[in-house]
């Protein structure tokens, strides 16, 4: 059976379908696969290119992804296939569906057992002017719940609008700040250090699920395991 083609419009997934030896003819501009057709960003694809590519299946993801691409995609008669990973329990259910329809056998991966609630408070902004912070339901909460973290913005929604006075004021043991998807570096580390003090992480094994999920676990594991040790 030949290889359906594929353009993926989600990061985690195309870094997934590349290291199942199954490339997508087209990804985003985010997906850094160079190599591979660029058919716009996560949020403005170009809906011309991508029908332009012949493809067999789109994949798309719910938080990653907008519902008026999608509607125009299956309007015009392009497959599509709909993810939806809001927590680590999510990425084997949903991978395993997508590897199904496309003919590929995979594993789920092997995950470390959750830690005992509650966990180490943790404050994680995501976004800066404005700030926002990480909450659930996440993945990425999910992850870090897994590792024995609590954002101090879990009640407040997936990605709360903050401040560094109310991140303050909840009290964290420390700032996660994620590479991705705002570029968080040691410039911004003297103005997070108001809130507590700061470490700075992969944004991709923080929000990328799927292929690299069980790594990913393992080294943010060992980055942060000081901060959960008693």
């Amino acid at each position: 059976m030949s290889r359906l083609r594929i353009v993926s419009l989600v990061p985690s997934v195309t870094e997934t379908l590349v290291a199942w030896d199954h490339p997508p003819v087209g990804c985003t501009r985010f997906c850094h696969q160079p190599s591979v057709a660029q058919v716009g960003g996560t949020k403005d694809p170009d809906l011309a290119t991508v029908t332009s590519l012949g493809p067999d299946l789109v994949v798309m993801d719910r938080e990653e992804n907008r519902r008026e691409d999608h509607d125009a995609l299956v309007a015009a008669g392009v497959p599509v296939h709909v993810l939806a990973v809001r927590s680590v329990a999510d990425v084997g259910r949903q991978l395993g569906a997508l590897a199904e329809r496309i003919g590929v056998v995979w594993e789920p991966p092997t995950l470390p057992p959750p830690h005992p609630a509650p966990g180490v408070r943790v404050f994680v902004p995501i976004w800066r002017r404005p700030w926002m912070g990480l909450g659930r339901p996440t993945y990425g909460a999910s992850l870090l719940a897994t590792l024995g973290f609590e954002t101090v913005h879990g009640r407040d929604g997936p990605y709360p609008a903050t401040s560094l006075e109310d991140a303050r004021a909840r009290n964290p043991a420390a700032v996660l700040a994620p590479s991705e998807p705002y570029p968080f570096t040691r410039r911004q580390v003297p103005e997070l250090s108001t809130v507590a003090p700061v470490r700075l992480v992969d944004g991709r094994d923080l929000f990328w699920w799927g292929w690299r999920t069980a790594a990913a676990c393992e080294r943010l594991g060992e980055d942060l395991g000081d901060l959960v040790r008693p």
